[in-house]
Parts: C-alpha cells; structure tokens; sequence
C-alpha cells in the first residue's frame, strides 16, 4: 500500500485527537551502523521534524508530544546531555518561523529552569510568537517526567491550599488535572513507544490512564511517515471502553 492509500485508508476511519511519541532508539540506531551515538539523536532530530511538518501538512490530528528529554536524561555522560540539549535548542531556533508561518503552536513541558539560560530564553521566545497557532499544537517534554509533572501538580494544589483559594474536598481529579503542567492538553488517544522497549519510561503517567499503547521495534531515526499511519491504523481496529460495557 502507497503512502497516499494508507493516509486515505486512516482519514476513513475516527482519528486520534491526540498523539505522543516516545522517540526512542537513537544511541542503538548509531551503535548498529558503527556512528557515534550523537550521529543518532541527529539523524532523530530530523526523524521528529519531518513527522512534525507531515502531521501539520496533512491536518492528521490536532495535538502531537514528543518526549525529547526526560529528567532521567541528566545520568547520561556530559557531553552527550550537551549536545542533545544544544540540537534541541538548534530545532527549537531554526524551526521557529517555520511552526509561525505553518499554524504550530509549540508547547515546551518540563522544568524548564534547570535548562540553560540560553535555551530557556529560545523556548519563551517561539512559545510567545507561536501561540496563536491553530494547526498543530506541539507539545515537546524538554526536562520532563511523568513523577515530576504529580508532584508539580501537588506543589501547586498545596500553595493555593495555604492560602485558602482551595479547599480539600474541592480537589478531585479534574481540580488536579488542570494545576499540571500538561493542562490544557487533551489527554492522548495514542502513545508510541519505538525502539523495542516496552514501557512508558516515566512519560504522561496521569494522563496515559486510557490511552492506547502501540510499540514497535523500529528505531526511532528509521520511524517514519507510513510508520505513523500504521500505529494510527492499529489504533483504529481498537475498542475504547472506558472502564464502561459495550454490546
């Protein structure tokens, strides 16, 4: 099947909302060509800008994360952590007039003060300019983890706590869900995890309770388009229940 009958095939079919990527594999996709494991993260960086720009060309849904660096990431050697967080102030830089002129609102999740300054500043700047983008909202983890978005959600529910703007009967899931970081994103119909693993490694942990998991052995710098429509197919041949029975 074509790329072109593949895309018509899912546009026949109830698409996701929204989709997360777990982009993993980098370091084995180098290690198994001899490259250095930098060469992956490369070769993965320009994997993510061309699902990115595929997605919003086609409209295929309205929301895309990609887990781009956790807060487990800061274990790796130095300079490894110093080139992915210098490539990924590279994409965030060089793609921003691109996600302006193209409707896509970047969206970067994570504590984002333990980045470098510079980084930091980058993030604030195309965040701000791209805001009013209705084609794609992009949502990158940069310094995110599942744990630390909870425990965010806790600090914040016991700040408004002391100072009475919130009771504790007041606080169910809804009331907690919107002090996350992730407020305001819907949450995903659809986690991909690439790259053999099976497991979400500490990734949307609150927001992944109904989410529909799709792993696949495909590295993440060979993960492409028709990729990406095959994990949508699978998730379209699901049922989604919700806790509830169906006929």
């Amino acid at each position: 099947m074509t790329r072109g009958e593949l895309l018509a095939a899912v546009r026949t079919q109830r698409l996701p909302h929204h989709v997360a990527l777990i982009m993993d594999g980098n370091g084995r996709w180098a290690e198994r060509r001899g490259l250095p494991r930098v060469e992956g993260h490369r070769q993965g960086m320009q994997a993510a800008e061309r699902l990115i720009r595929f997605v919003a060309e086609e409209r295929l849904v309205p929301y895309l994360s990609l887990f781009a660096f956790s807060t487990e990431n800061w274990n790796r050697p130095q300079e490894e952590v110093d080139y992915l967080l210098d490539l990924l102030a590279r994409f965030i830089r060089e793609r921003g007039d691109e996600f302006v002129e193209g409707g896509i609102r970047l969206r970067v999740l994570g504590a984002v003060e333990a980045l470098p300054p510079s980084l930091q500043r980058t993030i604030a700047e195309i965040e701000a300019r791209s805001r009013r983008g209705d084609v794609l909202d992009l949502a990158v983890g940069i310094n995110f983890g599942g744990r630390w978005s909870i425990v965010e959600g806790a600090r914040r529910a016991m700040a408004l706590a002391r100072s009475d703007a919130l009771k504790p009967e007041e606080l169910d899931e809804g009331a907690f869900a919107r002090l996350l970081p992730t407020a305001g994103l819907p949450e995903p119909d659809l986690i991909v995890r690439t790259g053999e693993e099976k497991r979400i490694s500490n990734f949307y942990l609150w927001e992944a309770a109904y989410s529909e998991f799709y792993f696949t052995s495909i590295l993440w710098p060979d993960f492409d388009e028709d990729a990406l429509l095959a994990a949508i197919q699978d998730f379209q041949g699901r049922r989604r229940r919700f806790g509830r029975v169906t006929p």
